[in-house]
């Protein structure tokens, strides 16, 4: 049978180092641990709003990159010693971690089918476009579209937000068709020929994860994304559409739920290490007593 490793207490600690080094290794693992929480709250954060968003057309879950923090150098690699022997190796002690970023998972989601006239997904790289204001454009992959008052196509998500450029199907329409290229022909009561009233067209970027986040289902152009190229749907990369289909979250809930697991065990661990380096620095303010 094998055996467990004890806890070293850390009066043992602070014996073995001195005080005041058992005092700075402690103030390090509350620094990393401290930090590591704070970014542990920002996955924790992230992944439930991925989740919250599972059943929203068109969303694009995201993640969180991490990186380390600054390291205190204890020695040097290749420095002699006094008998003259070069150490091999450095020592180096890192102060924790930060979110660097949050990043879009931009990959296509699920195709539902709808049979709606006026639900529409893009089957390609490009995003629809909305007026939403002060002569600004947002981008969306949601597709669930309605008519206003005016006949005019806009969200179904906010009713305020037209897409652009605009298309008006007029009165009195009884039929609805939405070609492969974006075309948009109604059949008006009455009539025996389609009429087409607009194509739809949409924008691609040249770095979509540099997209901004607007809400409501939309996202703002950024200097990292680079300006949008903009064209009729069904030419180049921009995709064709699919009538009567909505492109759904991507977002995977098996993957988020095991995310959730994750975050909640290294929020758990980093807990221990700050009641461990706190113990340490009670031991020693005793020993200085």
């Amino acid at each position: 049978m094998g055996t467990t490793a004890a806890r070293v207490p850390p009066a043992t600690v602070c014996r073995r180092y001195g005080p005041e080094e058992s005092q700075s290794m402690a103030n390090l693992a509350l620094q990393s641990a401290s930090t590591a929480l704070t970014a542990l709250n920002t996955q924790l954060d992230v992944t439930a709003h991925n989740l919250a968003n599972i059943n929203t057309a068109g969303f694009k879950g995201s993640r969180v990159n991490f990186q380390d923090l600054l390291y205190v150098e204890r020695a040097q690699p290749g420095v002699e010693n006094s008998v003259g022997d070069s150490r091999p190796i450095g020592l180096y002690v890192g102060l924790g971690v930060k979110v660097s970023g949050t990043q879009f998972d931009m990959g296509t989601g699920p195709a539902l089918t709808t049979n709606r006239p006026l639900d529409v997904m893009i089957n390609g790289e490009g995003f629809f476009q909305f007026d939403i204001g002060d002569g600004r454009i947002g981008y969306s992959r949601a597709g669930n579209f309605v008519l206003n008052r005016d006949g005019e196509v806009v969200m179904a998500s906010d009713p305020g937000r037209r897409l652009e450029p605009r298309i008006n199907v007029g009165e009195n329409v009884e039929q609805i068709d939405i070609s492969n290229d974006g075309r948009i022909y109604v059949l008006r009561a009455g009539e025996t020929e389609p009429e087409e009233v607009g194509r739809i067209e949409l924008a691609t970027f040249a770095n979509v994860a540099g997209l901004q986040p607007l809400g409501g289902n939309l996202l703002g152009e950024t200097a990292g994304s680079g300006p949008p190229v903009t064209g009729p749907a069904g030419e180049e990369h921009r995709g064709s559409l699919l009538q009567g289909m909505l492109e759904g979250s991507n977002v995977d809930p098996t993957r988020e739920l095991i995310e959730l697991i994750r975050t909640q065990r290294a929020f758990e661990m980093n807990s221990q290490s700050i009641r461990a380096a706190d113990e340490t620095l009670r031991s020693v303010a005793q020993l200085r007593r």
